[in-house]
C-alpha cells in the first residue's frame, strides 16, 4: 500500500515537472509568434505606404485642379477675344454695306438732280419768276440740301488741277484763261459720298 503511493507522487512529481515539455509545441510556438510579429510588421508597412500613398495623392489633387481652372481660363480669354475680334469684323463689313447701299442709292438720284439743272439752266429770266420755274427751283434745293445731309458734295471742277481719282477727261481745249492741264469746262458735274467717289466729274482739260 505504502509502495503505490509512493510511486503515486513520483508520476505526479514527474507530470509537473517543467522540464518535461514538448519541443514540437514550442517551436510551433515560437514560428507562430514569428509570423504574427511579421504580419504586424507587414500590416504597419502597408499603413505607411498607403498614408504616404493617401498624402501624394491629396497634394497632387489641388496641382490638378489648378491645372484644369488655368486651362479653362485660357479658353475662356481665347473665346472672348476671338468674339471681340468677330464683332469689329461684322461691325466693319455692317458699315461697308450700307456704304455700298447709300452710294447706290445716290448714283441713281444724280440723274435727277442733272434733270433739274438741265430744266433750270434752260430758262430765261422771266421764265424763273413763274410760279412753276419757282416750285421747281424750290424742290431742287431741298433735294440738293437732303443730299448736303447725307455727306454727297459737288467735285470742284473748273479751274482746278485735273486729278484723275475725281474727274473724268472727255477732251482737251484750248484756253488763253487757264494754264495746261487746269480744268476749264465741266460737262457733267461729279459727286462724292463720304470720302468716296460717287460719280467722277466729266470736264474738258487744257491742252
Amino acid at each position: 500500500m505504502v509502495v503505490e503511493e509512493k510511486e503515486l507522487d513520483e508520476q505526479i512529481v514527474e507530470d509537473a515537472n517543467p522540464e518535461d515539455t514538448n519541443p514540437e509545441a514550442d517551436a510551433a510556438a515560437e514560428t507562430d509568434k514569428s509570423e504574427k510579429a511579421q504580419d504586424n510588421t507587414e500590416t504597419d508597412d502597408k499603413k505607411e505606404k498607403k498614408k504616404s500613398f493617401l498624402g501624394k495623392e491629396k497634394k497632387d489633387k489641388p496641382n490638378k485642379l489648378q491645372e484644369k481652372v488655368d486651362e479653362l481660363e485660357d479658353k475662356v480669354k481665347r473665346q472672348m477675344a476671338e468674339f471681340d475680334n468677330f464683332r469689329k469684323r461684322s461691325e466693319k463689313e455692317k458699315s461697308a454695306m450700307f456704304e455700298t447701299g447709300a452710294k447706290s442709292v445716290v448714283e441713281k438720284i444724280l440723274p435727277v438732280v442733272d434733270n433739274f439743272e438741265r430744266g433750270l439752266a434752260g430758262l430765261s429770266e422771266e421764265e424763273l419768276k413763274q410760279p412753276f420755274a419757282e416750285g421747281m427751283n424750290m424742290v431742287y434745293k431741298q433735294l440738293i440740301a437732303e443730299l448736303e445731309k447725307l455727306e454727297v458734295k459737288p467735285i470742284e471742277a473748273v479751274g482746278c488741277e485735273f486729278n484723275p481719282e475725281l474727274h473724268n477727261a472727255v477732251m482737251q481745249v484750248e484756253s488763253e484763261e487757264y494754264a495746261t492741264g487746269v480744268i476749264a469746262q465741266e460737262l457733267q458735274k461729279g459727286y462724292t459720298y463720304r470720302d468716296s467717289v460717287v460719280r467722277h466729274s466729266m470736264v474738258a482739260v487744257v491742252q
